[in-house]
Parts: C-alpha cells; structure tokens; sequence
C-alpha cells in the first residue's frame, strides 16, 4: 500500500502540487488523470523519488519514503517497478539487456539467474525469440512490453507507468492495458498510470483519482467517472465531439 499525506511541490513560486492526499492499495489499477500541465507527472515523479516534495508524506507501507536519504531509499527502489513513457529502452543494449538491467544494478545473481529471470519476464509479457534484437528492430507496442518485462524484472511490490500508450494505436493501447491489469492482479501489485487516455480508464481504472491545476478535485473508478456531477472532471472526461455526444445520448 502506498499512503500519500498532504503533498505540496513548488517550482519557484509555482505551487504545482497542492495539498494531495491519496492511498494506493495492492491488486488495484490506481489512474490519475488530468489535462497536460495539471501537475500528474510532477506527482507521479515525486512518488518514486526523482523530485522531492516541499511538503507531506509519502508512506511504503509503514515506512515514510520521503523522510530517507536517497541512500536509504534504495531498499524501496529495489520493490518499485517503472514504466517510462516511450518506454525509455536503451537503443545501444539488446532486450536482454535492456530487462537485464535492473538485476544488474540492483542483485547479485548469477548470470544464469539473470537470464532465467529475463525470459521468464519476456514469455510473461508474451515476447519470445527477441532476446538479440535491438530496440529499433520492434514495434511500438513491442517496445512498450519489453518496458513492461523490464519494470517486472526485479518482481516489484509497486509499478508505476507514465502514459503506457502514448504513440499506440488503439488496438495495441488495449492490450497494453490488459497486460498491466493482469500483472497488478496476479502478483498482487500496487500500480499507478498515469494517463490521458480515456480508453485506459474505462479498460482498468480500479480507482481514478482526477488532478485539476495541481489538485485532487474528484476520487472514484471507472463506473461512475461518466456520471460525476465534477464540472471540471466532465469537461476533461467530454472533451472530445463525439464524447459529448455520448453524453447527450446518456442523459
């Protein structure tokens, strides 16, 4: 479980993060959503350590992540999983390498363990026989599950994905998201996505948290996220012609 207390986060004089609080459970897909410059991404780097709030509390389970050194945060970032948006592969490094990356830095394992562990996490995001490529030799969703096998690579309590379907097209958005669903159910995970995409929230918003010029306006999942009577979030939600529409026909 990951608990968040009263998270402020300035840039200057912009308050970019205002006063969120949050909780994340395990076996649940966690969205927050919000237009560009809301301040998800901000929150979202601020939850895994690569910005630190000026104020509030981020708890692991019982211990405060932000209260550590980042030395101290390592055991933490040992059980968190990341998917970068555009996946973020090393273009000079093979898939194996690129999934073997983690346990390189993080354990001590054999060789063999390591490479063991690396096809069972390409199989498990059904990639096989891609080992040698490089990352330029795949699509883009196959890029985007070798980014997946990678943030699985250490067996993560915690996995977080920063816009998992930027550049996919609809069908393989679909099954991007099918994957991480299934994953955060069958081990059991704590995940967090951040997104834009409408798709992803209908598809698997366990929970939906809705950030609005840096605030949390609107908590809820995915069957109420239509019906809310949050102006704000309908006009995120609405936005598009045929999603007004769609409203209109539901009443």
């Amino acid at each position: 479980m990951i608990r968040i207390n009263n998270l402020n986060k300035y840039f200057g004089e912009k308050h970019v993060l205002k006063d969120i609080s949050i909780t994340y459970k395990p076996g649940e897909c966690s969205l927050i959503i919000g237009a560009s410059g809301s301040g998800k991404t901000v929150f979202l780097k601020s939850l895994v350590g690569l910005l630190t709030p000026d104020s509030g509390e981020i708890w692991y389970e019982k211990i405060q992540f932000n209260a550590l050194s980042f030395k101290e945060q390592r055991s933490i970032r040992k059980e968190i999983g990341m998917l970068f948006q555009g996946s973020a592969l090393f273009d000079f490094a093979t898939v194996e390498e690129n999934v073997r990356f983690p346990m390189d830095f993080f354990t001590t394992w054999s060789d063999k363990e390591k490479l063991d562990r690396v096809n069972f996490c390409l199989e498990r995001v059904n990639l096989k026989n891609v080992n040698k490529l490089f990352p330029n030799e795949l699509s883009g969703g196959m890029q985007k599950r070798v980014g997946i096998a990678r943030a699985i690579a250490l067996n993560p309590k915690y996995l977080f994905c920063d816009e998992p379907n930027s550049g996919l097209d609809p069908h393989t958005s679909i099954l991007i998201d099918q994957l991480i669903s299934e994953i955060t159910k069958e081990y059991n995970i704590t995940t967090v996505v951040n997104t834009h995409d409408m798709n992803s929230v209908m598809e698997i918003g366990d929970t939906v948290g809705f950030i609005h010029q840096g605030k949390l306006i609107w908590e809820g999942d995915k069957e109420n996220v239509l019906t809310s009577d949050c102006e704000e979030l309908n006009n995120f939600v609405f936005a598009s012609r045929m999603a007004k529409k769609m409203k209109e026909m539901m009443g």
